[in-house]
């Protein structure tokens, strides 16, 4: 059997107090709708349709190019949502998958066990329920004595009796299309003036096999986000989720609570990860590395034994045996290659750093390449601005010796074997093998191969 899904997306999210759509607000670093996307994906290996209100410019940029969409004119409920894909869907699949856009916990295999349970069943519908303390603004689950279930109650319109019910409605639902297709017509407006999908479980409970349903089990995974505080709640939930797995991966995190890791992030067994540290976007770390406390890694590569110490990391590339911090920032386009050091309060931006190199502390160094072995004193600065509003570059070889406090006013090179002394201005070539030393630098002497 073919299943379509579709996200319901079209809603303002007023409650949220932003200019920015509900669907759009970020758990773990992605948007809602992206959750709920891949989710419906991996349950159909299909493409979802999603419904978007007439401002879903924004949604539309934020999907994959083959997910499907379909706009909602007038917010009239889900129901009226829902059949807007009908022009879309009618005769495409045999089932239709409803989720909604803001429950981004929501895994996989939960749909796809929905979707099963519909396939297997003689009725025409299949839902999902929870049974939570807080009702989150769900809607009540009515059985009747032998368990059947025989509605579903908005909480806008439930009564007293009703609200009671522990038993909520997921608004998750997998039904048959050519059921779903014929009766989405005949629901009519509820007093709120709203066509709530819900209405079409009373229908479904009146034909032969009833209302199947399934039963999720973590309160967490149908987390409904209709304020900052849910968004909040989603966020614990899904950091203890994803640290869960890395833990029972290999991963030793030493305080769970004040680690953040987001779902994009990849991780080799033996890692270390200290409290208040967060990894962020498309970051990998080898094994048996140490990261934190106190760091950021935002969008780098981190190989295998390295030590990154209450620094920022972003946009960098840190091979083997790499050690950075404390307080040290790699900006976009680092490189520091095997067994570099990289002291407190350093900053490195779209460099190389060869292997070996040493650079204590205290230090710039922007659009430069810097040779195996060179040891960079404290307080060294690529000058690397020009006069010409560009970028320029500085090259210092191998195994060269940059005194402390010197600046290398870039377009320049250092040659192999080099030295500067401390507070030299170099402005011109230090040719391979000689002491530059003033303001500006002047080569005084060549150095010999011991020097």
């Amino acid at each position: 059997m073919v299943c379509d899904a579709v996200i319901l997306a079209a809603g303002l999210g007023t409650r949220m107090v932003s200019t920015t759509p509900k669907a759009l607000h970020r758990l773990g670093g992605i948007p809602l709708v992206v959750w709920a996307e891949r989710a419906c994906r991996e349950a159909t290996d299909r493409p979802p349709v999603v419904v978007i209100g007439p401002e879903g410019g924004q949604v539309r940029a934020a999907l994959p190019g083959d997910v499907r969409f379909v706009e909602q004119q007038s917010r009239l409920g889900t129901g009226h949502a829902l059949l807007q894909t009908e022009g879309l869907l009618h005769g495409s699949g045999d089932l239709v998958l409803i989720v909604t856009a803001d429950m981004p916990l929501l895994r996989s295999e939960t749909l796809r066990q929905l979707v099963g349970v519909q396939r297997e069943s003689s009725g025409p519908m299949t839902l999902v329920t929870v049974i939570a303390p807080d009702p989150r603004g769900f809607g009540r689950v009515l059985r009747e004595s032998q368990g059947r279930v025989v509605a579903v109650v908005e909480e806008a319109v439930a009564s007293d009796q009703q609200l009671e019910t522990r038993e909520l409605n997921a608004s998750l639902y997998c039904i048959d299309a050519a059921w779903l297709w014929s009766h989405l017509p005949r629901l009519t407006p509820s007093a709120t003036g709203e066509i709530y999908l819900t209405d079409l479980v009373a229908q479904a409970a009146q034909e032969a096999g009833g209302v199947a349903s399934i039963r999720v089990e973590d309160p967490d995974e149908v987390i409904g986000i209709n304020n900052r505080q849910h968004l909040a709640q989603a966020e614990a939930a899904l950091r203890r989720r994803i640290n869960r797995e890395w833990m029972l991966a290999g991963v030793t995190l030493a305080d769970p609570e004040t680690t953040y890791i987001e779902a994009s992030v990849r991780l080799e067994p033996d890692i270390e990860i200290l409290p208040n540290t967060r990894l962020q976007g498309a970051t990998s770390v080898g094994r048996a590395s140490i990261i934190g406390p106190n760091t950021v890694v935002r969008d780098s590569t981190i190989g295998p034994d390295c030590r990154v110490e209450q620094s920022v990391v972003e946009g960098a590339v840190l091979e083997e045996e790499v050690h950075v911090g404390p307080f040290a920032h790699l900006r976009p386009g680092a490189r520091l290659e095997r067994g570099v050091h990289m002291g407190n309060f350093g900053e490195v931006k779209n460099s190389v750093l060869g292997p070996a190199v040493k650079m204590g502390h205290f230090s710039y160094v922007g659009d430069a390449e810097i040779g195996r072995g060179t040891n960079i004193g404290a307080g060294t600065i690529t000058c690397n601005y020009g006069r010409d509003g560009k970028k320029n570059r500085t090259t210092v070889g191998e195994g060269v010796f940059i005194g402390s406090d010197t600046l290398l006013v870039a377009p320049v090179r250092v040659g192999d074997g080099a030295a500067t002394g401390a507070g030299s201005v170099v402005t011109r070539e230090v040719p391979p093998g000689s002491l530059a030393v003033g303001m500006p630098a002047r080569v005084v002497r060549k150095l010999n191969h011991d020097g």
